[in-house]
C-alpha cells in the first residue's frame, strides 16, 4: 500500500456535519478509517453526527470548533494521531457571498490557512481540499477538464475556492513532503439511501434539488426556474449532477491515491453527463409520483447555459467512477425529505419559512 498505508488511520474531516462531509464520514468509517469531525454548526447540525454513528455503528470524535481557532486545532491534533485531513469547512452560498464578501474571504481563506498551519506543525502533511467547478472560467469549452482555464470567477465564493487552491498549490511546491489533492465538485444532490442524512439548507434553498424537495413536501409553493431561453434542448440550464454518495466514495479513492503520491494533484468529481433543470423536475416527478409546480423567471446574472465535467482523469488515475443515475439521485433526495420534512429540525428558521 505504500509509505503512508500504515499511517493513514485517522482522518480529520472539517465541516464533517455538513451535507457532503457527513456522507463522506459514512464512507470513511465503512472503509475502515477512524474519523474526527470539526464543525462549528453554522450551517449544519450536530444531529448529523449522531446519524453518522447510527448508519455505521461506529463512534466518531466530534468537536464543535471553528477551524480558524488555532488553539483548538492544536488541542485536537495533540489528542488524536491524525494522518490526513479532508477540508470541507466553509461558507458556500454563491448569492450570499456577493452580499457578504468580507465574511466569505475571512472565513474560507483563513480556515484553510489555519488548518494547514496546524497540520504542518503537527507533522500531518496530507490534505484533500473540497474545491468546486466555480474555479473554471465561463469561457471554457465543455466538458471541463482538469487543465481547463481557471480564474475569472463570477462571485466571492468561487474566488475563495480558487485562492485556496493556490495557497495549497504553493504550499506543496515549497515543501515536497506535502500531498495535496484538489477535488473539484460539480453539483452534488441525493442523500444516503437510509434517509438518515441529507441536505438541510438554512432558509430558502440556493440549490435546485432541496428546493424541489421542499416544494414536494409543501414547505415552498413552487419552483422558480431562472430562464428558459438558453441554447439547450428545453431552454433551461444544464449542469452535471452527481449523487452525494458517489462524491463521498471519490474521497476514499483520493486517500488511496494519496498513499502513493506526493505533491499536488487535481481531479474533477462529476458524471460527465449534463441534465437540465426540467430534466431534474421530470425525473423527480417520475420516481416519486409528486407533481412539481414551477414558474419560469428571468435568467440569473452569471449563470452559464451548460456546465459539465470530464471525469476521465478520475476514472483513469483514481479508479473512481460515479455509479448512481439521475433517478437514484431524485429517489434518495425524496426519501430523505419525506423522512425529515423539516430537515434535522434543530434550527429556528426551519419552522419559520
Amino acid at each position: 500500500m505504500g509509505f503512508l498505508a500504515k499511517k493513514i488511520m485517522t482522518v480529520l474531516v472539517t465541516g464533517g456535519a455538513g451535507f457532503i462531509g457527513s456522507h463522506t464520514c459514512v464512507e470513511l468509517l465503512n472503509s475502515g478509517y477512524d474519523v474526527v469531525i470539526i464543525d462549528n454548526l453554522v450551517n449544519s447540525s450536530a444531529k448529523a453526527v449522531d446519524r453518522i454513528e447510527q448508519i455505521t455503528g461506529k463512534k466518531v470524535a466530534f468537536y464543535e470548533v471553528d477551524v480558524r481557532n488555532r488553539a483548538a486545532l492544536d488541542r485536537i491534533f495533540e489528542r488524536h494521531a491524525i494522518s490526513c485531513a479532508i477540508h470541507f469547512a466553509g461558507l458556500k452560498a454563491v448569492g450570499e457571498s456577493v452580499q457578504m464578501p468580507l465574511e466569505y474571504y475571512d472565513n474560507n481563506l483563513f480556515c484553510t490557512v489555519r488548518l494547514c498551519e496546524a497540520m504542518r506543525d503537527h507533522g500531518c502533511k496530507n490534505i484533500i481540499f473540497s474545491s468546486s467547478a466555480t474555479v473554471y472560467t465561463g469561457t471554457d469549452p465543455m466538458p471541463l477538464r482538469e487543465d481547463s482555464i481557471t480564474g475569472g470567477c463570477t462571485n466571492p465564493y468561487g474566488w475563495t475556492k480558487y485562492m485556496s487552491e493556490q495557497i495549497l498549490r504553493d504550499m506543496a511546491k515549497a515543501d515536497s513532503d506535502w500531498s495535496v489533492l484538489l477535488l473539484r465538485y460539480f453539483n452534488p444532490i441525493g442523500a444516503h439511501p437510509s434517509g438518515l442524512i441529507g441536505e438541510d439548507p438554512r432558509g430558502i434553498p440556493n440549490n435546485l434539488m432541496p428546493y424541489i424537495s421542499q416544494v414536494a413536501i409543501g414547505r415552498l409553493p413552487y419552483l422558480n426556474v431562472f430562464g428558459d431561453d438558453y441554447d439547450t434542448p428545453d431552454g433551461t440550464g444544464i449542469r452535471d449532477y452527481i449523487h452525494v454518495c458517489d462524491l463521498a466514495s471519490g474521497h476514499v479513492a483520493a486517500i488511496r491515491y494519496m498513499l502513493e503520491h506526493r505533491g499536488e494533484s487535481v481531479f474533477n468529481l462529476g458524471t460527465g453527463q449534463g441534465y437540465s433543470v426540467l430534466d431534474i423536475v421530470k425525473s423527480f416527478e417520475r420516481v416519486t409520483g409528486v407533481k412539481i409546480p414551477y414558474k419560469i423567471g428571468a435568467r440569473r446574472a452569471g449563470d452559464l447555459p451548460v456546465t459539465y465535467a470530464s471525469p476521465d482523469k478520475s476514472a483513469a488515475i483514481l479508479g473512481w467512477k460515479a455509479k448512481y443515475d439521475l433517478d437514484d439521485m431524485c429517489r434518495d433526495s425524496w426519501n430523505w425529505q419525506k423522512k425529515n420534512p423539516n430537515g434535522y429540525g434543530d434550527r429556528a428558521q426551519d419552522s419559520q419559512e
